[in-house]
């Protein structure tokens, strides 16, 4: 493989109907024909597995020693809460540093974390307060490591693979749900919460030892951004002229804050309507991974419209209000497979759209931007989903995170819409209506939108 150098091009503003395919040639697996990105894959393979299944011990700890779905929405807040803070910051960072010196960096901070936490818990010393302080620890260190995971993948595979390689990305992690939740539990159930985190520790060993195995001169030349004052309020600007990054932006900011919020959805439907235990909580976050995963390869193989994200979250909300009346714990749990499945949409083909959209120079801090809305906004909306949850029940609050959902996908649909000169036209065939959008029409050179 030969170097190729990032053009540093600025792509034209645009909203075509289509974020572009995969070549025909392409097949679901061909960024794993390139060495570097093979290591960087089987290494998320491991510490992916590792991470959920701390994930859920964490999120189940936190409940069992308060008892309190508040508390677990407070300690998903204080592992998001860095990126709300410093989230642009590290995006900055991320544009003028080599990436792998730094994915290295964070993943050893991340290592040191989870085996802090696992002494603490085997030695019965373990207080909700630690939980909280290495929340917010794994927290810090997601604000670097999220944008650069991300950037690095031009650097791996070039720009003719980036849009597979971030599907394959997001199907390594979401294929992790399928193995760590059943992990966490049989851990939780079998032999105690801290070899969960035990297990997390050690399994950084593996993607630390694949980015020492790779191939430096393999790596694809990318444009780095020289030091120099207003480089964040730049990349504002950037996102701010660019509908087409802009809405679906607002839109993941809006789902990640009130929608996403599974951490105190599922674990109080478990805990408190189903009354099932430990064993339920593992099985829902399984299931909402069979569907995640199932989004996620549909999405790295597959041409992907812009309109995909916005219809994806509107039926997610939809799905979300469902499931916040059915009756029994099959029911809920049947509809969890295609929740994650459209949750994995939205994902995905907006994250696509941020990587392949965007000048490389700066591509860090537009992609810092986007995992701070997506992630970063639990801070603000998981105490609020928790508070609504303890108080007016875990059903009234999945109905309202639907809701939200809904509402959102509905309003920034339409403005991107509009923003790319389009408009809803509304027709009937029996015995269902119709609805496409097209360009607007103009009178003698004028455009009637004006």
């Amino acid at each position: 493989m030969s170097a190729e150098p990032g053009n540093g091009s600025t792509p034209t503003p645009d909203t075509r109907d289509s974020f572009g395919a995969l070549s025909p040639r392409a097949s679901l697996l061909s960024a794993l024909r390139v060495r570097n990105y093979r290591l960087f894959f089987l290494g998320q393979v491991v510490s992916n597995n590792g991470t959920w299944t701390q994930r859920i011990a964490q999120d189940w700890l936190v409940l069992s020693l308060t008892g309190s779905s508040t508390a677990v929405g407070i300690t998903t807040a204080l592992q998001f809460l860095p990126l709300l803070l410093f989230g642009l910051h590290g995006g900055v960072l991320v544009d003028r540093l080599p990436k792998r010196p730094v994915l290295i960096a964070t993943q050893v901070a991340m290592a040191l974390t989870a085996l802090a936490l696992a002494v603490l818990t085997l030695t019965d010393r373990v207080h909700v307060l630690h939980v909280y302080a290495a929340a917010f620890a794994v927290g810090l260190a997601t604000a670097l490591d999220n944008p650069a995971r991300q950037a690095f993948l031009s650097e791996l595979v070039g720009p003719e693979l980036l849009r597979n390689a971030v599907g394959l990305n997001s199907a390594n992690f979401q294929s992790a749900r399928l193995i760590g939740p059943a992990l966490a539990g049989f851990l939780i159930m079998g032999v105690g919460t801290g070899w969960a985190f035990l297990f997390n520790g050690v399994s950084f060993a593996a993607p630390l030892l694949c980015m020492m195995l790779m191939r430096g001169r393999e790596l694809y030349a990318v444009e780095r951004a020289p030091r120099g004052k207003g480089q964040l309020r730049e990349g504002l600007r950037y996102v701010a002229g660019r509908p087409d990054l802009l809405w679906p932006i607002v839109l993941v900011g809006f789902f990640g804050t009130f929608a996403l919020n599974f951490p105190v959805h599922l674990s109080a439907f478990a805990d408190d309507v189903f009354h099932a235990g430990a064993g339920a909580y593992s099985l829902f976050n399984t299931l909402v991974a069979v569907g995640s995963l199932a989004g996620a390869l549909l999405a790295a193989r597959h041409e992907a419209t812009w309109r995909l994200p916005f219809l994806a979250a509107l039926a997610f909300g939809v799905l979300q209000a469902v499931a916040a009346v059915v009756p029994t714990l099959w029911s809920f749990a049947l509809l969890l497979v295609p929740m994650g499945l459209f949750a994995m949409v939205v994902n995905v083909t907006t994250n696509t759209t941020m990587q392949t959209s965007t000048a490389p120079a700066i591509r860090g801090r537009v992609t810092a931007l986007y995992m701070m809305v997506l992630l970063g906004g639990a801070p603000l909306g998981a105490p609020v989903v928790g508070w609504i949850t303890d108080t007016y029940g875990a059903r009234t609050g999945l109905a309202t995170a639907g809701a939200v959902a809904a509402a959102t996908a509905t309003m920034t649909g339409l403005l991107l819409v509009r923003a790319g000169g389009h408009r809803i036209v509304v027709g009937w065939r029996c015995p269902f209506p119709r609805i496409r959008i097209e360009p607007r029409k103009t009178d003698e050179g004028a455009d009637l939108a004006k």
